[in-house]
């Protein structure tokens, strides 16, 4: 890929309305989980906390099954006919499933037809983040320069972590300034599904006016055949396990200290809901801060480092972290133990993206990060709340714990075995 055809400020706009749109998608999707707590009750008629909250992670881990779907779909679109189309088609799908929780009637209204429609409503969303991590990892790494790859492609996880602050930061603003705590169950939970409508139409509008990248242009006269297909895919089975492998640790420590998190506080330190939406706002903005810093370090030092230092602490810290959050009494003792444990994630979150990118050649690079990441984050990531809360429900928390670290163990023997993807990229033979 020739560096020097992609000015600077095209570089940049195609950085920002990538990662813009990115941010939208993710806002959408973790409002979801940030707001379960408020509307749990109008979909499911149960006077049992927990059981409401299953439900709902339920639906939440059903969303995350469309993912594989929405991996192959919008992988496929993005080899076959460009990044950029595809970006635009799934962030158009996001708000049209966001919209559809907004106005759907609660259970007492429409009976059986409220917990459906809000099904349907996470399929689609689920088919369009499934689409959206893959076409968006592919789009920044190909957009970057040799020399700043970790870098740009970390802002993938500054804006799905600047997602999920957006729906925090209106969930604080909401129970702190606006609403009483009986309105927000009553019908203030719709805001922030309205809000994430309104926001597509920014992000559509910022799609729409991408940079295509050359590394697609570049391979234009590449048969048909052989672009965004499972068959070519397949070709690389060391490359597609890698990235099951390189994943599936990580993407469980991701939604455990961050979606999970928020419900963990309440249900089991005990923090109001108030001081559990504090306490995630502030370590989730420190962690997206973090990004760009391991990003950059990987350009310097390499990515093998940085997922070696997450796989071995990760391992290690694990059940002492969440041990200690478990029992502890101070909302300033919850925040550092989350902050400890973000950090060492950050080894993963900063560079998965585009270490994945370097495993493939440019015809089926959108697919091949889409694919696989999307089928172990539906297996792993999508589960892991729905996990927590059963162990919690048969008395034994602390099994959830060790799964985790079990997975992150798994991941490290990966690491270990892979070699350096920014000596042996594949970006640098488009």
């Amino acid at each position: 890929m020739d560096s020097h055809s992609i000015t600077t400020g095209q570089r940049i706009k195609a950085i920002i309305g990538g990662s813009i749109g990115n941010l939208v998608e993710w806002y959408d999707w973790y409002a979801y989980a940030a707001f379960a707590i408020y509307f749990s009750h109008s979909f499911f008629p149960d006077s049992d906390l927990n059981a409401q909250l299953m439900n709902t992670a339920g639906i939440f881990a059903v969303g995350f099954l469309m993912r594989p779907i929405g991996g192959w779909m919008f992988g496929s679109i993005a080899d076959k006919i460009g990044r950029k189309k595809a970006m635009t088609l799934s962030v158009l799908l996001m708000s049209f499933g966001s919209l559809l929780i907004a106005l759907t009637p609660t259970y007492q209204s429409i009976g059986i037809l409220a917990p459906l429609l809000l099904l349907l409503a996470r399929l689609l969303q689920g088919l369009s983040v499934g689409g959206e991590y893959g076409v968006s990892a592919t789009y920044l790494s190909e957009m970057a320069t040799q020399d700043r790859r970790g870098f740009y492609s970390s802002f993938q996880y500054v804006t799905l972590i600047g997602g999920q602050l957006i729906a925090l930061g209106i969930q604080l603003i909401l129970q702190k300034l606006l609403l009483t705590e009986a309105q927000l169950e009553e019908w203030g939970w719709r805001i922030p599904f309205v809000i994430g409508a309104m926001l597509s139409i920014i992000a559509l509008y910022l799609r729409a006016n991408l940079h295509e990248t050359e590394a697609f242009e570049n391979k234009k006269e590449v048969s048909e055949k052989k672009k965004g297909t499972v068959k070519e895919l397949m070709k690389h089975p060391r490359a597609l396990l890698t990235v099951v492998g390189l994943t599936l640790g990580g993407t469980l420590a991701f939604y455990t200290y961050t979606t999970y998190m928020q419900k963990f506080l309440v249900n089991t330190v005990h923090l109001t809901k108030e001081e559990s939406t504090l306490v995630s706002f502030i370590s989730l903005f420190i962690f997206a801060c973090l990004q760009p810093v391991f990003g950059g370090l990987s350009d310097r030092i390499g990515r093998r480092p940085l997922l070696l230092g997450f796989g071995i602490l990760g391992t290690l810290c694990t059940v002492p972290l969440l041990t200690a959050l478990s029992t502890t009494t101070s909302i300033w003792g919850a925040f550092f133990l989350i902050i400890a444990a973000l950090i060492i994630v950050s080894g993963y979150t900063s560079i998965n993206a585009v270490v994945k990118a370097e495993l493939f050649p440019s015809e089926i690079r959108a697919l091949g990060v889409g694919l696989p990441y999307a089928i172990t984050v539906a297996v792993f990531g999508g589960t892991a709340e729905y996990i927590a809360l059963w162990f919690k429900k048969m008395g034994s928390e602390e099994y959830f714990y060790w799964y985790i670290t079990g997975c992150i163990l798994f991941s490290l023997v990966v690491y270990i075995g892979m070699k350096d993807t920014k000596k042996t990229s594949a970006l640098d033979k488009d």
